[in-house]
């Protein structure tokens, strides 16, 4: 058994979520693919897919293995293109993670230009509101928000001026208690979306401190979608905390107005981000490249029109 070959038909399968998208993708047929995975099966000694007629899932094993086989696999692409050096043009599949409204709606444009330019490449785009392990989970680049703990990974900077902000609609502004500090917060309709807080937001420090102050409150609503709180906050349900690229365009057309922009903690800044070693293949260098400058440009857009919206 070619137990490599096999590791490819494995994770292959898991990323087309079928034996017959698999089979597609590697241009084999069904039959050597459900026989590559029972011999690798047989070689680990258990189960890694649980499979169906119609889906397949990984098994607990499956979960662990995985992990390590997107590594080796991985590794020895790099190997194969830091031997042929800068000759080398960017092939293969990139894989990049970004969180949903980023990457649908800035990323994704950019992803399709650059795939027009580079034929022989193609893209996983996987679209998560939760921290991804680079190594572990295969990714070659992330855009990711926010300030970076120090670590080994190589990151570009490619903008800032991502606010957080808290929006309400006109209607049940002027219809509710007046908000004038962050503690008037407590006495309001809350829409709590799940990745900036269920029970308490934190504002800049008052004047004299250092220490950020935090505002507790009980969520009337609590979501986990950035659509969802901002449709419900539109609707006038009450106030909700996002990015100002979420709710940009709602705040433009006077859907929603920010309140408290003065009491606001410091911008987060935008970075792409991918693993030691992986800038030096050349489909992950391309798309760097490609797409820093025109993420820069687009995400400068944003935050001129965030500047405005306060």
């Amino acid at each position: 058994m070619d137990r490599i070959d096999a590791m490819k038909v494995f994770v292959a399968a898991v990323d087309e979520g079928s034996l017959a998208g698999a089979a597609r993708k590697l241009k084999r047929s069904a039959t050597a693919i459900s026989r590559a995975l029972g011999m690798l099966e047989q070689h680990v000694g258990t189960e890694l897919l649980h499979r169906t007629t119609r889906s397949l899932h990984l098994s607990e094993a499956g979960q662990r293995y995985i992990v390590v086989c997107r590594r080796i696999l991985s590794d020895l692409e790099e190997a194969d293109l830091v031997a042929v050096g800068e000759q080398a043009s960017p092939r293969g599949t990139l894989t990049i993670s970004a969180p949903p409204i980023l990457g649908e709606e800035v990323l994704r444009p950019i992803l399709d230009d650059f795939l027009r330019l580079h034929e022989k490449v193609s893209v996983r785009l996987l679209m998560l509101d939760r921290f991804v392990n680079l190594v572990d989970e295969g990714v070659d680049i992330a855009l990711r928000i926010g300030n970076l703990p120090d670590s080994s990974n190589i990151s570009t900077r490619i903008g800032g001026d991502v606010r957080r902000v808290v929006v309400g609609s006109p209607d049940y502004l002027a219809g509710g208690p007046a908000i004038e500090d962050p503690s008037d917060l407590a006495a309001q309709s809350i829409i709590a979306f799940s990745n900036f807080g269920l029970e308490s937001w934190s504002f800049s420090p008052p004047k004299g401190s250092s220490i950020p102050r935090s505002v507790h409150f009980t969520p009337r609503y609590v979501v986990n979608s950035v659509r969802a709180a901002a449709a419900s906050a539109a609707a006038g349900l009450g106030l909700t905390r996002l990015y100002s690229y979420h709710v940009s365009h709602l705040v433009k057309d006077g859907s929603l107005k920010i309140v408290l922009p003065e009491d606001e903690l410091p911008p987060l800044p935008v970075h792409l981000l991918s693993p030691p070693g992986r800038m030096t293949v050349p489909k992950v260098r391309a798309f760097v490249d490609f797409a820093a400058p025109r993420l820069r440009a687009e995400l400068g857009r944003i935050a001129s029109e965030a500047e405005g919206m306060a």
